[in-house]
């Protein structure tokens, strides 16, 4: 039978429609097109209602191409609004955003008796964090592992918790082992994924340090890569850990949410533009190197534009190498949802675009800067056979032509001129020291 994936949202979503994707292929199924598939699946996103709008279109869509088709709504959306997502009425199969391996189950139970399946799990305090093993990523030259579940926090414009349930760690021996395993396969980045990833080991008395201090220790992995990061769990003990590892990527996605403490306040955020700019002080004084990434919500409930402003400066002030900009969506099932003062949409669109703008013009200067000085650079996508795309180890885009090199391979370059998405580079002759 032929099954096709739909993925809404986050890496971590990504990560286990890639694992769920591997269970069904391992079952007999192979991979098809949306125009011709017998199982449809859709892992979900609620961030925004946008999300769950989505994925009720890409349902419809499936039933009117292949009506016999078995069609599955799972992920967050059902899990954070059962009843809506029950009410979805083109999902043959409604799960929620765990136990996904009785997915397939569900799938053959369907076919036989054709009784529409509604199978949502409540989380509760206490669950562990479910086995979703990968041997193979979608990506031949990074391995993106989710190693953390669930979010304690409670922000004001967030329904994840809602979705996802308390902060639940992976064991370690099980991602030491799966990392082993992708390793052996020729995988040389692993890039660590979580719903609140610096909350990692807070369940199973350990933390974030550790699991990198021994996954640095598997030889045949060169790079170490962290997603989303909250600022104020960046604690002086993790960060002086962190920076006496080699291996890990030395670029930081801190999130910022927004440059103005009155606003920061309302979204129940648990820091200040002080503690942040103190985080990504001591991160550049233990490593020079640091590079920072981030996310920043424009148009939140009563934001003036004076605030916006004081985020605009900020983002100005730290120096980010990416700011991801987008607009706040009201979510049902938030206290932002019913906060007076909200923001026409004409004028969240506005503020996105000339933060945007702004961004981009920081980013651009970042990286000028660092014409002619000398980098790594993971070879990830082939342009055609001579040419790569890639990244260096603090995520700056690079174009370059690597001659006899493949994919997969560390290069060392020269960096050369920004062009406003890649930057391009020339492979340095002698390259020393760089294992394939």
């Amino acid at each position: 039978m032929k099954v096709a994936f739909l993925t809404l949202g986050c890496k971590v979503n990504q990560n286990e429609t890639s694992a769920l994707a591997q269970l069904f292929y391992e079952n007999g199924f192979v991979p098809a097109s949306e125009d011709d598939a017998d199982v449809y699946i859709v892992n979900s996103c609620t961030v925004t209602a946008g999300g769950d709008k989505k994925s009720r279109q890409w349902l419809r869509r499936a039933k009117r191409r292949h009506a016999r088709a078995v069609t599955v709504l799972t992920g967050c959306f059902p899990q954070a609004f059962p009843e809506a997502a029950a009410a979805v009425t083109e999902a043959d199969i409604v799960t929620g955003s765990g136990k996904r391996r009785r997915i397939l189950e569900h799938v053959y139970t369907f076919l036989q008796n054709e009784k529409r399946i509604v199978d949502i799990t409540p989380h509760k305090r206490g669950e562990v964090f479910e086995e979703l093993p990968m041997k193979r990523m979608e990506e031949h030259t990074r391995a993106f592992l989710k190693i953390e579940d669930g979010c304690d926090r409670r922000c004001a414009y967030c329904v994840i918790p809602r979705a996802r349930g308390s902060v639940r760690s992976r064991l370690e021996e099980n991602i030491l082992r799966e990392i082993e395993t992708l390793t052996q396969k020729g995988y040389k980045e692993v890039v660590f994924t979580g719903i609140n990833l610096s909350s990692y080991g807070k369940d199973t008395n350990t933390d974030l340090a550790e699991i990198v201090e021994k996954t640095a220790q598997i030889p045949a992995l060169r790079r170490i890569r962290l997603g989303s990061l909250e600022p104020d769990l960046m604690t002086d003990p993790l960060i002086a850990r962190l920076a006496q590892i080699p291996k890990l990527c030395p670029q930081f996605h801190l999130s910022l949410q927004s440059g103005s403490d009155t606003v920061l306040r309302r979204m129940r955020r648990a820091y200040t533009t002080d503690g942040y700019r103190a985080v990504v002080e001591r991160l550049r004084a233990s490593l020079p190197d640091a590079a920072f990434t981030t996310d920043i919500i424009v148009g939140f409930p009563g934001e003036t534009e004076q605030e916006f402003a004081q985020s605009e400066a900020f983002v100005r002030e730290i120096g980010f190498l990416k700011v991801h900009v987008f607009s706040f969506s009201p979510r049902e099932g938030t206290p932002a949802y019913d906060m007076p003062n909200q923001i026409p949409e004409v004028e969240k669109a506005e503020r996105s675009r000339r933060l945007q703008k702004t961004a981009d013009a920081v980013r651009a200067e970042y990286i000028g800067k660092r014409a002619g000085e000398r980098a790594e650079v993971l070879l990830e996508t082939p342009v055609n056979v001579n040419t790569f795309t890639g990244y260096t180890r603090d995520y700056i885009p690079v174009l370059l032509s690597a001659p006899g090199r493949q994919q997969g391979d560390i290069v060392r370059v020269t960096l050369h001129h920004y062009d406003g998405t890649r930057c391009s580079a020339e492979m340095d002759i002698s390259q020393e020291g760089i294992k394939r």
